[in-house]
């Protein structure tokens, strides 16, 4: 989150050469596949007027089928000027309708959207987070655009919003808003022009100012939210981040983890009631200290979903000398003095002992016990922001993307491509499947400050864009055109599934799938939003490698009811509707409270 100390604006050094990119499984295609969408940084608060500030975190990109024709669009943010929707027209291009759908918002500095069916009307509508410019809800026309509707729905919240996540946590069929705040860490200065309060600029001034709580939106069925963030128990610790829904402990209820870019994570049971537990310490222990994004995935193929959070800030504290940071990049570091630029680690404190520097890697062991793991797993990694997850060579193991990299005036740094070995260990292969860029593509096309500026990624997505089975990668590049990574790895069996909710949330986000393979068991989950300033498609997505056949598929919905389809038919997209055509195994259960 800027320079803390001995900035280096070198490109890449010594010892880490450049390797040639041969048979890549991933293809740039952003600019032929008629994505030119920039997102535009403030001019006074980064590139020559570099501050240290949140500012600098960028911008997020959101993905689903807005007019509900099969393919997966696109809605990329911006700080300065227009946020973009990009159609997919199905032939491998897009084409921008952000006038068209009413969606620009080019007034405030936005950070993250997320799309979701928020009134089960089977349309996606959007909302959209914002650094003091008020957060926005869209409602989906059903007609190609969208109505502002943030006033009527009661969501006028202004402050210092990053992440919003749409998930049903009172299980009622009705999907609920959580979104996380940071602290008032601007001025009271408006720059007019560019629509956006001056930043304050250093570790220091930042750790000192406000913290701002995270808020819980109950929807109340009539297009409207109450704030339940006090009787829920998840206002937080300030300075949040990056959030995801899933069931840790397994008990039908979707619980909530939090990351925090000062400080410890959070995990919160649900209660069931209608309130959550803060369980971090005896579940997790300690948690990244500068936590930004984080994912729930099965890493392992043990039928049980583990979670990953990546940690940039800590990389930031250990200052950016690059010999040094060279040294210490697979290292982790347990704070108990915890001192930092000044500040002293106590338990009220966002300097608290409760901490790792580091990524980490968090193994379900079953019956709510977790083992961090990262080192072993080699998931270590430098300058992360966010992850986007799923089985991108379809060998049925789950492999990450890490966008990474800070940008002017500091070196170019690379995005990652952990690709999952399948026997509970990642391997980097940016360099050699075509997502680490070389010789003058690591730079912007202009120069900032009369020298070349690194290109830097700060959020990324994944949807099978081209409906070929095959997983790709949309990132949100600071002060940049995106990437766009068509996925070009050898095409192996997979399956597909689209959920749609009838007594559960229309767009099933919560719903758990095992997937059955002779000895093979797989889980994957509907998200409504993870990864940093992201949000994914919901299309449940197993790559089968050579397995010809699957046995059945047992899927969990949200309202904690479950359903079984055997024998599926592979290789293709296969569209479940909840309690139609096959039996619930437990139809009689009672439906979620309206807590």
């Amino acid at each position: 989150m800027g320079c803390i100390a001995g900035c280096n604006t070198s490109t890449p050094p010594a010892g880490k050469p450049a390797v040639a990119i041969t048979a890549a499984g991933f293809q740039e295609s952003a600019a032929s596949s008629g994505i030119d969408f920039t997102m535009h940084f403030l001019p006074s608060e980064q590139g020559e007027h570099f501050k240290i500030n949140l500012y600098d975190h960028g911008c997020g990109v959101a993905v689903g089928d807005y007019d509900g024709d099969g393919y997966e669009d696109i809605y990329f943010l911006n700080q300065l000027g227009r946020n973009a929707l990009y159609r997919n027209k199905g032939d491998g291009t897009f084409v921008d309708v952000t006038d068209q759908a009413g969606v620009a918002l080019g007034d405030r500095v936005c950070g993250s959207a997320v799309f979701a069916d928020y009134d089960n009307d089977g349309h996606q509508d959007l909302f959209v987070t914002s650094t003091r410019g008020g957060n926005v809800l869209f409602h989906n026309d059903g007609n190609g655009k969208f109505t502002n509707v943030t006033a009527k729905a009661g969501l006028t919240h202004v402050g210092h919003s990053q992440a919003a996540l749409f998930f049903d946590y009172n299980r009622d069929g009705l999907l609920d808003l959580f979104i996380t705040n940071t602290a008032s860490w601007t001025t009271e200065e408006y720059n007019s022009e560019g629509k956006y309060y001056t930043g304050l600029s250093g570790l220091t001034a930042l750790a000192k100012s406000p913290i701002e709580y995270n808020i819980l939106y109950r929807n109340n069925g009539d297009g409207t939210f109450t704030d339940v963030t006090k009787r829920a128990g998840l206002k937080g610790l300030g300075w949040s981040n990056d959030a995801t829904a899933f069931d840790y402990d397994e008990d039908g209820w979707i619980d909530l983890f939090v990351t925090n870019m000062f400080g410890r994570s959070q995990l919160y049971r649900n209660n069931h009631d209608g309130t959550f537990e803060d369980v971090t310490l005896k579940t997790l222990g300690k948690t990244s200290w500068g936590g930004m994004g984080a994912k729930a995935f099965d890493f392992n193929n043990d039928g049980k979903l583990d979670l990953y959070t990546v940690d940039m800030h800590s990389d930031m504290w250990m200052g950016l000398d690059y010999p040094a940071a060279a040294v210490e990049e697979q290292k982790k570091y347990l704070t108990k003095e915890g001192k930092m630029e000044g500040l002293t680690a106590s338990s009220d404190s966002p300097f608290n002992p409760d901490v790792i520097y580091g990524n980490t890697l968090f193994r379900n062991d079953g019956h709510g016990k977790y083992t961090e793991v990262s080192d072993a797993a080699g998931v270590e990694t430098w300058w992360p922001w966010g992850i986007a997850a799923g089985d991108f060579n379809n060998d049925g193991y789950v492999d990450v993307f890490v966008p990474s990299g800070m940008g002017y005036p500091l070196f170019y740094w690379r995005n990652y491509l952990l690709m999952n070995n399948g026997n509970g260990t990642f391997t980097d292969r940016s360099r050699t499947e075509g997502v680490a860029a070389l010789g003058n593509d690591m730079f912007q096309e202009k120069d900032i400050g009369g020298q070349k500026a690194a290109r830097s990624s700060r959020s990324a997505a994944v949807a099978d864009f081209d409906n070929d089975g095959r997983l790709d990668v949309i990132t949100n590049n600071f002060n940049d055109k995106p990437y766009y990574y068509r996925n070009q790895f050898p095409k192996r069996n997979y399956l597909k599934l689209a959920l749609t909710g009838t007594k559960s949330n229309r767009d099933a986000i919560g719903a758990v799938v095992h997937l059955f393979a002779g000895s093979t068991r797989m889980v994957r989950q509907v998200e409504g939003a993870g990864g940093y300033l992201s949000c994914s498609s919901k299309i449940i997505h197993f790559g089968l490698g050579d397995t010809k056949s699957v046995d059945r598929i047992e899927i969990r919905w949200p309202d904690g009811s479950t359903q079984t389809v055997v024998r599926p038919e592979i290789n293709k997209l296969l569209k479940v509707t909840e309690h139609t055509g096959q039996a619930a195994t437990n139809p009689g259960r009672k439906h979620g409270l309206h807590l």
